[in-house]
């Protein structure tokens, strides 16, 4: 039941407003002056405070000016006799959610009370969002990568130079890419994110740079671009590998220039955009296949951020993992589960082909599956495809004789150690116990391919 102070110095309109708004279903609460007032909401939380402007030892104005500086954000609906309409006004600058004259209209008073209501609805979900964002926005880990990562970030962030991010799907570009922005001088803009493979090659120009009405047959009416959308702030090209080479040619005037062209129009306008691309394609390779402009590659990427692997970072799977339960168990509303150290060292064990995106997913799965503590029998359970684990075995049936069996264990288990080393094949070849030649010979003849 939603809570309301009414300080009012008069007893007749403290007793009307409490008859009516009791037969609302509000809980009432009152004080005769200021000075009570202030304590009560100093003492318990309310959720509209009713303040009359003239009253002895504190005035409203008073009490509203201390609650703000206190940084009590309760809405405060503000009482005025009509000779204090002035007041009022200078009240609602001060931070007064509204107010009302006396005698007060009941039903205004009780509109103004609703829309009280949802402003602070809106305000707490407001919050608890931007705890979740800042939450999911962190970059968790501490292996030696990921640490370069963050020092990359630290220094580059503040300027306005272009940003290329490599690596994976799933790896975790697009959190590198929200980093960059938060802690660029353009956190307080907007950030724009495309996914340029999601958009199909005859509409991406138009979704980049927007079109006049009548550009084509479904123009029914003007469209602002992404370029415009995120003039001040930060425009994330996703997946950029996949972009079509005239909206190549596009994009690269219009980092030129800072300048763009709507489609079917004429008119060029300017643009302040910081630009960041990720792409999980070598570029150099599509640029020698005549699928990338050189040109372009070389605006993008002035800045190389490359995001490694899960395999590659295994070190960083307990932390990851406990960060995911907290967050999981969170918006499931339940208490966070417990994870033994064997299940924590049989999800280091896996091979994790999708990356922190399907680590995210198992830890999911294994906080709907198991008990109060997640075990190494359930990693093994639930942590595969179909719900069983990777490790379970090898698929005999696919192999027709003995020395297939005998490559495949032997390249999945050089590409493990390879990763493990970040495709480091002096260091790899210590581990494995033969010399860098030989491992390099092997990997030929595996068919293993050096990153």
């Amino acid at each position: 039941m939603p809570k309301i102070l009414i300080v009012d110095d008069e007893r007749a309109i403290r007793r009307t407003l409490r008859e009516i708004l009791e037969y609302e279903k509000y809980e009432i609460e009152e004080a005769e002056d200021g000075e009570i007032g202030l304590d009560k909401i100093e003492k318990n939380s309310y959720d509209v405070v009713i303040l009359d402007i003239k009253m002895p030892k504190k005035d409203g104005i008073e009490v509203l000016t201390e609650m703000k500086q206190k940084g009590i954000d309760t809405p405060v609906i503000m009482l005025s006799g009509h000779g204090n309409l002035e007041t009022a006004v200078e009240a609602v600058k001060k931070g007064a959610f509204d107010y009302i004259p006396k005698p007060p209209d009941l039903n205004r008073l009780l509109i103004t009370l609703r829309n009280a209501m949802e402003k602070v609805s809106l305000v707490t979900e407001t919050k608890i969002l931007k705890k979740k964002i800042a939450k999911s926005k962190q970059i968790v880990g501490d292996s030696t990568p990921i640490q370069k990562i963050k020092e990359t970030i630290a220094k580059v962030a503040p300027t306005e130079a272009r940003v290329l991010i490599t690596g994976d799907n799933g790896s975790g570009k697009e959190l590198v890419a929200r980093w960059l922005h938060e802690q660029s001088n353009r956190a307080n803009g907007p950030l724009v994110e495309v996914n340029c493979a999601a958009i199909p090659s005859e509409l991406i120009e138009s979704e980049l740079f927007g079109h006049e009405k009548g550009a084509f047959t479904s123009a029914v009416k003007q469209r602002i671009g992404k370029f415009e959308q995120a003039n001040g702030g930060t425009l994330f090209l996703d997946e950029i590998g996949d972009m079509s080479l005239s909206a190549q040619a596009k994009v690269l005037r219009a980092l030129q220039e800072n300048k763009i062209t709507k489609v079917g129009g004429d008119k060029e306008e300017k643009v302040d955009v910081r630009v960041i691309a990720a792409t999980n394609k070598d570029l150099l390779k599509e640029v020698e296949e005549n699928r990338f402009r050189l040109d372009l590659y070389h605006r993008l990427s002035v800045i190389l951020i490359h995001v490694p692997s899960l395999n590659q970072r295994k070190d960083d799977i307990p932390s990851l993992t406990e960060h995911f339960l907290d967050e999981i168990c969170g918006d499931y509303g339940i208490p966070v589960k417990k994870i033994e150290q064997d299940a924590i060292e049989a999800l280091q064990a896996r091979n994790w082909t999708g990356n922190i995106r399907e680590l995210r997913n198992v830890v999911e799965r294994l906080v709907i599956m198991s008990d109060k503590t997640i075990t190494k029998q359930d990693v093994i359970d639930y942590s595969g495809p179909g719900g069983k684990a990777e490790s379970k075995g090898i698929d005999f049936d696919k192999f027709a004789n003995l020395q297939q069996l005998q490559d495949y264990v032997e390249r999945s288990f050089i590409e493990y150690k390879l990763d493990n080393n970040s495709w480091n094949t002096s260091k790899t070849a210590d581990d494995i116990g033969v010399s860098r030649k030989q491992l390099e010979e092997k990997m030929e003849s595996l068919g293993l391919k050096k990153r």
